[in-house]
């Protein structure tokens, strides 16, 4: 077997040594990880790496460029009204679109959002825009990316779209067995075209170690595996002598479950990484149960203490409501999330050099879920309100509409039924949480006057400039006037808005 293997690698191998081959970026967002601008996913990295390792360097293109290509209206940040975010990410090969894509003999397309949001400065592509902007292209075409596995929707409450079939000559996920950890390679050398400051994803492992949540996907895509931390640190160094500044350890279901939650791992992992001196360094997902574990409570010190300020650990809360969770066969109890957020509180509170907390829980709400109710939203404000009553700090409440994914618990058992049952309260559910919730306690985390270091400037709207610091869900800061994209600046807080703050520049 391992012979064949082998025959099969060497002869697409000669094969791939034929022809140029371009990776277009249409995004990633799923449950283990982020891939959306400023974030570089680790999908372009591995693939390059591959690639080259194969002896050929692959053109990259991003979403953003093939819609410059076909708008032929190149967008102007600093004198356009309103900033472009669908034609902001452009990498340094725009200009040679067309050029590149009818000489290309491959064409592989990273796309996939499973957990959709909404981003400041990037759009993703969705799979109905690429099939039409390639549809002319000669090129053998590939998908790959979590779209390749479970389609994609950039909408939550809906099912999602599934892959056109005769669109592709090939759909594959693992592509060129990217995804096998003993088979990733050096891609650094893709920063070589990308113009724009990056936060790189790192990966550390997949897979979940509950894996029963009725609406997570992750479970679909692997059994759980680890990377070595010595493979870890090592892209990590590579990334940094390219440049980049910026790291959050997120593709993964859990940090605080690295290597069944070995604290000696996970320090060298970080203080590493701390070495380097990264100007953001962050992690992202976390299993409250393992926060209150004794592991636990020692991982958390280790990331106040390497990791630097405005830390975010994402808790998948969900639901507050016992019976939704006990339906939906999830993990986290809301007496295991309150000690969690407790702990996290203790450590991590403090202020840090660049005005934010150390490091905060961030948590998660889905509205959709099996059993949902009127109750459902009574148990959650319940759940928020004690939060608010014991002087906890929370960075933020993600609430979305779940999507159901072939495959899942919830699309067998519901698919969208909860979601069309209670759509007409969903309004009035979400504005009760951003008004009791979300505005009280963002007051809490940055009264005015708090000087948030290092804002970078992204975009524009009208007479008002939009900037955040790089890292875990950052905070978004408004300022009047239109001042240099593309810099930073340190902004003193004066006012607050439902889940951002306004803010004007502290001069040095």
């Amino acid at each position: 077997m391992g012979r064949v293997s082998k025959i099969k690698g060497f002869l697409r191998l000669k094969i791939y040594l034929k022809f140029m081959i371009t990776i277009i970026d249409c995004y990633t967002d799923e449950p283990s990880g982020l891939g959306v601008p400023p974030y570089l996913g680790t999908y372009p990295r591995y693939l390059y790496g591959a690639l080259k390792e194969m002896g050929i360097k692959p053109y990259y293109l991003t979403i953003d460029d093939l819609r410059a290509w076909k708008k032929e209206k190149m967008p102007n940040k600093e004198k356009d009204i309103k900033t472009n975010i669908k034609m902001y990410n452009l990498t340094k090969n725009y200009a040679q679109v067309e050029n590149i894509l009818n000489n290309s003999k491959e064409i592989i397309v990273i796309a996939g959002v499973n957990v959709p949001g909404k981003y400041l400065r990037a759009v993703p592509g969705t799979l109905k825009e690429i099939e039409e902007y390639l549809k002319d292209i000669k090129a053998r075409k590939i998908l790959t990316g979590p779209a390749a596995l479970l389609g994609s929707m950039l909408e939550g409450g809906k099912k999602a779209r599934k892959v056109t079939e005769n669109c592709w000559d090939s759909i594959e996920y693992n592509l060129l067995e990217v995804n096998d950890y003993d088979k990733i390679k050096e891609g650094s050398e893709l920063l070589d075209q990308i113009p724009w400051e990056v936060i790189a994803e790192i990966e550390t492992g997949r897979g979940c170690n509950i894996g029963k949540c009725s609406f997570c996907t992750e479970p679909l895509k692997s059994c759980v595996e680890y990377r070595e931390s010595k493979e870890i640190i090592q892209e990590i160094q590579n990334l940094s002598k390219k440049g980049v500044k910026h790291f959050r350890i997120g593709k993964q279901t859990c940090f605080y479950s690295y290597q069944n939650s070995n604290v000696a791992e996970i320090e060298k992992i970080l203080k590493e990484t701390a070495k380097l001196k990264p100007k953001t360094f962050h992690i992202d997902n976390v299993n409250p149960n393992k926060v209150i574990t004794k592991e636990g409570i020692e991982i958390t010190k280790l990331i106040v203490k390497y990791c630097t300020s405005g830390n975010v650990a994402a808790f998948g809360i969900e639901s507050f409501d016992p019976e939704v969770i006990r339906k939906n066969t999830m993990n986290t109890s809301p007496v295991v999330a309150h000690k969690a957020i407790k702990i996290i509180n203790e450590f991590g509170k403090e202020r840090g050099n660049n005005g934010m907390p150390k490091f905060l829980p961030g948590l998660n709400l889905l509205f959709g879920l099996i059993g949902e109710n009127k109750e459902t939203h009574k148990k959650n404000m319940e759940g928020l309100q004690r939060i608010m009553e014991h002087g906890f700090l929370i960075r933020r409440l993600n609430v979305r509409q779940v999507t159901p994914y072939e495959g899942t618990k919830l699309y067998e058992e519901a698919g969208v039924k909860f979601i069309r049952k209670n759509k007409k309260y969903y309004w009035k559910w979400r504005n009760e949480i951003r008004q009791n919730f979300d505005s009280p306690m963002l007051k809490r985390l940055v009264p005015i006057n708090t000087v948030l270091r290092d804002v970078y400037m992204e975009i524009y709207d009208g007479k008002t400039t939009f900037g955040r610091q790089f890292g875990s869900y950052p905070l978004v800061v408004g300022i009047k006037g239109r001042i240099e994209l593309g810099k930073y600046y340190d902004i003193k807080v004066t006012n607050h808005m439902l889940r951002s703050v306004t803010g004007e520049v502290v001069i040095k």
